[in-house]
């Protein structure tokens, strides 16, 4: 027997929505910044501390393997205990992966720093509820810009992370290692910042039949459905081709610099289109807004499969970053509006758990299709460039189906 809990104030408040947008962009650009310089290093720092250069990706392969098996527990803790508690926790993982980062690497030790990107895990999948978090407070017309907003923070992050990669990767006698130390002083800096977020705690229902669908029923709906596999496919595409940038840029013949100069402008695409994707979204469609996306995520595999100079380097990750942007906004829109309140937990914990499930997948193919498909990097490169076809197809399918459907009632 469920309990009733006290309601709390208006939720769609658009001024507290606006307050709370704030502190998360604010999270977004400054915890979010480690990622770009973890993904920068990590792969770099497998190549040194792996036997098997297979396995040089495994670090970020870990990474998403620890979001995805966060996931589920973690917005379990934020439907009970509320956002905070959860950012906190994400926080936390951060702090500690960053520290058995550096250890792994004073060592000398792949398995202590493979122990670290697992933690890590923790904090991405944190970051990854940032969105929902937006949309929680937000009217029905406001949510798509909300979400547009915290993910626009990540445009100081695509400009710190990398830079502050290029300013510590060298700055002791072990390579990377003060990398990790801004790693954990970034996390820190969520403790401070979490306390000033204002979003009620979901309502528990009187009755178990107030709790809404089941996870089976909201997966088989068609726009959830059609929603996680665009999500899935927007994130994996852009893990699968953004883990192997560092390693083909390098193997190509260019310096560290260059490669970290590559995943700056990859990552400002991922964010500068956020102050108007929402906008788009709100006048042309979600679904318009989502095929464009696949569309440019396509665009940047043909750029990259026409030869590995630089600027080439430059114009597809520039692609696959707007690409990322419109699919996984726009995934991330068509879901906020396709559940209640009372399957929030449920239904959001279980989309990032397909979602990093499939990043898992995409980022341990990268170091094997970029590292071992091929006798040079050129061949890596070419691999997992083409082996975007099968997903894109997937995506674009399972969107053009929807259109198609009847229009389903709001709920």
């Amino acid at each position: 027997m469920t309990t009733i809990t006290e309601i709390p104030p208006a939720i769609h408040d658009d001024a507290r929505a606006r307050r709370n947008v704030v502190v998360l962009v604010i999270a977004q650009a400054f915890l979010g910044a480690q990622m770009p310089m973890i993904f920068t290093a990590g792969g770099l720092a497998g190549m040194s501390l792996a036997t098997n250069h297979c396995l040089a990706t495994l670090p970020i392969s870990l990474i998403v393997l620890g979001s995805m098996l966060t996931a589920t527990p973690l917005s379990a803790v934020m439907q009970r205990w509320g956002r905070r508690t959860g950012f906190f926790i994400g926080a936390t993982g951060g702090v500690i992966g960053g520290s058995l980062g550096a250890l792994g690497l004073y060592l000398g030790s792949f398995p202590v720093f493979l122990l670290g990107s697992l933690f890590t895990g923790v904090y991405m999948s944190a970051q990854g509820f940032y969105r929902f978090a937006a949309a929680d407070t937000a009217s029905e017309a406001f949510r798509p810009k909300a979400i547009s907003y915290v993910m626009a923070g990540g445009l100081l992050s695509a400009l710190v992370g990398p830079q502050a990669f290029k300013l510590t990767a060298d700055a002791y006698v072990v390579p990377f290692l003060g990398t990790y130390f801004v790693v954990i002083a970034v996390n820190l800096l969520g403790f401070l910042l979490f306390p000033l977020l204002d979003i009620p705690k979901p309502v528990k229902a009187a009755t178990t039949e107030a709790s809404g669908r089941s996870r089976w029923e909201m997966l088989t709906t068609p726009r959830i459905a059609v929603a996680v596999i665009c999500a899935m496919v927007s994130y994996a595409l852009m893990n699968l081709v953004m883990t192997s940038t560092p390693l083909a840029v390098v193997g190509c013949g260019f310096e560290k610099g260059d490669a970290a100069n590559v995943v700056t402008g990859h990552v400002l695409a991922m964010y500068v289109p956020s102050f108007f994707t929402g906008h788009l979204i709100a006048r042309y469609g979600v679904e318009k807004i989502m095929g464009i996306g696949l569309a440019i995520l396509a665009g940047a595999g043909v750029v990259a499969l026409q030869g590995v100079e630089l600027e080439n380097f430059f114009v597809a990750l520039i692609l696959l970053g707007i690409g990322w942007n419109f699919g996984f906004i726009g995934a991330t829109t068509m879901l906020a509006g396709a559940h209640s309140t009372s399957e929030r937990g449920r239904m959001q914990g279980l989309n990032d758990l397909l979602v990093f499930g499939g990043v898992t997948v995409a980022s341990l193919s990268s170091g094997g299709l970029m590292n071992c498909s091929g006798g040079s990097p050129v061949e890596g490169w070419t691999a997992v460039n083409l082996a975007m076809i099968p997903a894109l197809v997937l995506a674009g399918g399972a969107l053009i189906w929807l259109v198609m459907q009847p229009k389903e009632p709001a709920n």
